[in-house]
Order: C-alpha cells, then sequence, then structure tokens
C-alpha cells in the first residue's frame, strides 16, 4: 500500500492532497526545530566548549578594539575607522547565531519561529556581505597611503569614509533582502527540522516542497556579485600597491612598507577562504558527511571574528603599544 505523503501547513502534517489546491497561496510553519550537529547530539555539551571558548575570544577582542580606537586620539583615521566597523559587524555577525546554537548545545532548545528564522538569514548573510565590503574599504586605505601617500588625508576625508561606510551598508543590505522574501514564499512540505545550528538560507529553502532553483541561483549571484566583485578590486588594489613597492629604492623600505599590508592580507584569507570553502560544500560537497558539513559551517562563523581583533592587535603597532600600556598600567 502507497503512503500518503503529508505536507507541513501552519505546523500541522495533513495530506498532500488535502492542501494542494492552497499551495499556490503562502503558508509556511510556525516554527523550525534547529537539530544542531546531526549525529553529534551526545557530544553536543563538549562541542559548547571551544564554541563558547572562541564566542567569548571574539567578543573581547572586537570589544577591545573599539575601546582602544575611541580612547587613541593618534588612532582617529582612515584605517582604524574601517577597523571599527569590520569590529561591529563581526560582533553583530557572531551573536546572530552562537547564542542560539549554545542554547540548543547546553538547552536542547531546538525551536525558532519562522520569522526568527529569517531574521536570522538576513542578519548572517547581510553582516557576511558587508565584512566583505569593509576589507574592500580597508583595500583602498592600503592603496592611497601607499601609491598616494601625500594625498592621503585629502582624498580619504572623514566625509569619504562616511560615504563609503555607507555604500557599504546599503550595498549588503538591498541585495540580501530576496534571501527571506524568497524563502517567505515557498511552501513547506515534508518536515520543518533543519539539520544545522542556525537557518542557512539553502538549510532552510531545501524544505520547500517546490523548485527552489530561482533561490539557489539567487544565491549564487550573491555569491559573486558581491564577493567575486570585491575579490577582483582587492586584486587590482594590491596589484597596484605591489607594483608601487617594487619601485622603492632600497629593500629596507620595501619590507617595511608591504609590512603595513601584512594585517590586511591575513584578514583577507581568514575571511574568504572559508565562504568559498562552505559555499563550495554547501552546494557541491553531498559526499562529505552532514554533520562535518554542519560542524565546519559553525566555526566559519566564529573564525573571522576571533581572528581579526587578533591580527590586528599584533601586527598594527599602535594597537599593540596601546595594549601592552594598558597592561602595564595594570601591573602597577
Amino acid at each position: 500500500m502507497q503512503e500518503t505523503p503529508l505536507c507541513l501547513r501552519v505546523g500541522h502534517l495533513l495530506p498532500c492532497s488535502m492542501s494542494e489546491s492552497n499551495t499556490t497561496h503562502f503558508t509556511n510553519p510556525s516554527t523550525f526545530i534547529l537539530l544542531g550537529i546531526p549525529s553529534l547530539e551526545a557530544a553536543h555539551v563538549w562541542i559548547s566548549i571551544p564554541f563558547c571558548a572562541l564566542y567569548t575570544a571574539a567578543v573581547l577582542g572586537n570589544f577591545t578594539i573599539l575601546f582602544i580606537v575611541k580612547r587613541e586620539l593618534s588612532l582617529h583615521g582612515p584605517m582604524f575607522y574601517f577597523l571599527c566597523m569590520l569590529a561591529v559587524t563581526d560582533l553583530v555577525m557572531s551573536t546572530s547565531t552562537l547564542p542560539k546554537m549554545l542554547s540548543i548545545f547546553w538547552f536542547n532548545s531546538r525551536e525558532i519561529s519562522f520569522s526568527a528564522c529569517l531574521t536570522q538569514m538576513y542578519f548572517v548573510h547581510c553582516f557576511s556581505g558587508m565584512e566583505s565590503g569593509i576589507l574592500v574599504a580597508m583595500a583602498l586605505d592600503r592603496y592611497v597611503a601607499i601609491c598616494h601617500p601625500l594625498r592621503h588625508s585629502t582624498i580619504l576625508t572623514y566625509s569619504v569614509v562616511a560615504k563609503i561606510g555607507l555604500a557599504v551598508v546599503l550595498r549588503s543590505g538591498i541585495l540580501t533582502l530576496p534571501y527571506p522574501f524568497l524563502a517567505r514564499q515557498w511552501p513547506y512540505c515534508r518536515t520543518n527540522i533543519i539539520p544545522n545550528t542556525d537557518c542557512a538560507h539553502l538549510a532552510v529553502v531545501r524544505l520547500a516542497c517546490t523548485d527552489i532553483r530561482i533561490s539557489s541561483y539567487y544565491g549564487l549571484f550573491d555569491l559573486f556579485s558581491v564577493i567575486g566583485v570585491d575579490v577582483f578590486s582587492i586584486t587590482v588594489s594590491y596589484t597596484q600597491i605591489l607594483w608601487a613597492i617594487f619601485r622603492l629604492p632600497t629593500k629596507e623600505a620595501r619590507l617595511k612598507t608591504f609590512g603595513t599590508c601584512i594585517s590586511h592580507l591575513c584578514a583577507i584569507l581568514a575571511l574568504y577562504l572559508p565562504i568559498f570553502f562552505f559555499s563550495l560544500t554547501q552546494r557541491f560537497g553531498h559526499n562529505v558527511p552532514l554533520h562535518l558539513r554542519v560542524l565546519i559551517t559553525s566555526v566559519y562563523q566564529l573564525v573571522p571574528p576571533v581572528l581579526h581583533p587578533m591580527i590586528y592587535g599584533v601586527r598594527t603597532k599602535q594597537i599593540r603599544g596601546r595594549l601592552l600600556q594598558l597592561f602595564m598600567y595594570k601591573e602597577t
């Protein structure tokens, strides 16, 4: 005897034949269930320990960056304003997912409302795009500082920095809007269980009982139009920077000038390598075990927020000096 397929309609399972007439109208589950890391539920408490430590490090590190830049007047310049924007972005991005993830690990609190799920989806993708845009702005700052050092203060004025920041926010905010709107319009069947720690775009829309190619194609369009354009812009900037560095007269001058770019290059790698790995794994890594994909995704969301303060704290002389002053003051 063939089983009648079930469809999820506003939190209730009904035979699909009873609800086919309503598929042209949007209906959605009242809640989703986040599984956490599938197949590793028994180890959730142990897994939560490094995640909690990383989240704590991300929060403390980024707040430290904001505090030092605010207190130190010598750091009130374009590069450090962009660094503050990066710190705020990292804080919002990690806080959008980690508290809910930890509540799953610690309290088995797996339910999330449909609206909260779409909101989380929007924030994660929006602030990931902002992070990429800020790195482009920082590459522009390095380009002007190295290729046009005498005009740096006249080119990157406070007004220009504010306009760049606003453009980064608007671009990411607008391009991310279709994610929740597309996800909201699909009818959801089969189950409301998301085998993930958060409401990632593809993890949610794959539960829909309709053709979701529009959502999938838009995700690829967003990836290449934002990340692709940003990587191209950074590549062009650093091509010009390297050309200017190689024309310097002495090896010492070349190394010193290139050293001012090291922290930014490390930040670029910390963001883009996990993004490309995550995106490719989500779309084409079907042979990768599900629990491993989810674990990689969860770690990816914490890597940039943790590494950025460490990179800039160690590599930036002004921030490192201010940190040492703070610790020495406390000791005395």
